[in-house]
């Protein structure tokens, strides 16, 4: 039987849907459940769509850099999608904070303008937000030197080692180890950077490769959520994490396989939520799961209400930004 060969370019042409099915994987990680629930090691798979979020950043930045590869460019986009959403929840987060006296006038500063409490001591709550911006950072760099010297797309290999050093060489991981969360996710950014050009130019893959996929997708999740319903805490996250790394690129290949088949409504629906993915992350790490919570309704209710709640909200918000960064962006072609 002919199997239809996987299409790189449904990485572009489900994007939107992808970082839906993402930031609900997230929400579902972020609701509470009990160790003892035997959904438990699989809901902590939720996790993986951080992962999914860096590798399709990391291919829209390389469709982003061949179009206009001008870093001022660049660096202007990515501020002003994600800067403004964040002054705004982070003022409504630690203003309250520093009037209540938790912190000083000089921690509110840092925590607004970079979140700093998540580099100085792995302050967890925004901290996709000053990781996502320290990747920008680097990446227009990163692209330039792959593009001149393709050999270095290699480069990602060297991260994985790092991870290896922050974990296990004592001064490395004195210095920086409490941001480990933030270095095993380092390499999918830039694996999805890597598969950009393949996506831009729609290349094929055998059809058969299948179940090479599906062989790599079942190892990774299985031992995953073994080692979270069984071993949780007995191990190094970031073992887990770089099983993350085939697991996210053949989620992201299997679920393009998904949507293709969708009603178009549902595709919609997915991709709705993905248009609001950045509000989304931040209202519901916020305030709405908190709120959600303390109501006590169990797991299922409480994530369904979390959505209902998030999702016009993230709207309103998305809605009102777009007013100020489209006029900016207009001023900065």
């Amino acid at each position: 039987m002919s199997i239809k060969d996987i299409e790189l370019g449904n990485i572009s042409k489900y994007r939107a849907e992808q970082m839906g099915m993402a930031m609900l994987f997230i929400i579902l990680f972020h609701v509470s459940l009990p160790r003892s629930d035997m959904f438990y090691g699989l809901r902590r798979m939720g996790n993986i769509g951080v992962d999914m979020f860096l590798f399709l950043s990391g291919v829209g930045l390389w469709f982003s850099w061949m179009k206009t590869p001008e870093a001022r460019h660049f660096f202007i986009r990515r501020f002003v999608r994600i800067y403004p959403a964040w002054l705004i929840i982070a003022a409504l987060y630690y203003i309250p904070k520093y009037l209540h006296g938790e912190f000083g006038i000089v921690n509110l500063i840092g925590e607004m303008a970079f979140n700093w409490n998540f580099w100085l001591h792995d302050e967890l709550k925004f901290w996709y937000i000053p990781a996502t911006m320290m990747l920008y950072l680097f990446a227009p760099a990163y692209m330039e030197l792959i593009k001149r010297h393709p050999i270095y797309r290699w480069l990602p290999v060297v991260m994985i080692m790092w991870c290896i050093l922050v974990q296990w060489v004592t001064p490395i991981h004195q210095a920086v180890g409490h941001i480990e969360i933030f270095w095993s996710r380092v390499p999918i950014f830039f694996i999805g950077i890597n598969l950009g050009e393949a996506v831009r130019q729609k290349m094929k893959w055998d059809g058969q490769s299948i179940w090479m996929i599906l062989l790599m997708f079942f190892m990774a999740l299985l031992s995953s959520i073994f080692l979270e319903q069984v071993r949780h805490g007995q191990f190094p996250l970031f073992i887990e994490r770089m099983l993350y790394i085939p697991l996210t690129v053949t989620t992201v290949l299997i679920l393009n396989r998904i949507f293709r088949r969708l009603p178009s409504w549902l595709n919609r629906c997915f991709a709705f939520v993905g248009s609001l993915s950045l509000e989304c992350y931040l209202i519901h790490i916020g305030f709405t799961l908190a709120y959600v919570e303390s109501f006590h309704m169990g797991y299922w209710p409480t994530f369904f209400l979390c959505i209902a709640i998030t999702l016009p909200l993230a709207w309103i918000m998305n809605k009102a930004l777009a007013l100020l960064t489209d006029r900016i962006l207009r001023k900065n072609k």
